[in-house]
């Protein structure tokens, strides 16, 4: 692993491994826990200019389908209308429009995130895990970052009012990102 802020030797284009990145997401749920899920069906790409990480840009579109809480019934309200609508809206996405070099290994990249229809610029903090050459040859690099974005900003309303007057669903939502990507040959 190579743990040198030298980003020059990374220039190239990366496609996301969706088998070994994690697009996951927490909520509060009836204001006295947290439920994780994640989108297990992504894909996405990195453009790294080492010598203008400026220049550098990052695409992911993650299926909505494919939100995982690990229970099916949550899941399955969560694709309906009343959350994510997944069939008139199948496809999050972001794109990046800026990327700045924090200094040493972090990042913030700024995009707009599109979830249900609705297009709002988010900004990510990103810290570059480091590169690799895994068994098979492929060059590999990794990112991690988290973030929070406000649901309701995104149509996403849905609620419930708790007898101790709480809500049953947060509207804040953090946002995690570990990212491994291989370089395109």
């Amino acid at each position: 692993m190579t743990s040198t802020t030298d980003f020059t030797t990374l220039t190239g284009t990366y496609t996301l491994d969706s088998v070994h990145s994690r697009l996951g997401f927490v909520a509060r749920h009836a204001m006295v826990t947290k439920v994780r899920g994640s989108f297990d069906d992504f894909t996405g790409e990195i453009h790294v200019d080492g010598d203008d990480p400026t220049k550098s840009s990052v695409s992911v579109t993650a299926q909505v389908a494919s939100i995982d809480t690990r229970n099916e019934q949550r899941d399955g309200h969560l694709r309906t209308n009343e959350f994510l609508d997944a069939e008139k809206f199948p496809e999050i996405t972001f794109a990046s429009t800026a990327v700045e070099a924090k200094g040493g290994s972090d990042f913030a990249v700024t995009g707009d995130l599109t979830i249900k229809g609705t297009t709002k610029s988010v900004t990510i903090p990103l810290e570059f895990q480091g590169q690799a050459t895994d068994p098979f040859g492929n060059v590999r690099i990794g990112f991690e970052g988290i973030t929070e974005i406000v649901r309701s900003d995104y149509g996403v309303s849905f609620n419930a009012t708790l007898e101790t007057g709480g809500v049953l669903v947060s509207d804040k939502i953090t946002l995690e990102l570990e990212i491994s990507a291989v370089k395109n040959a």
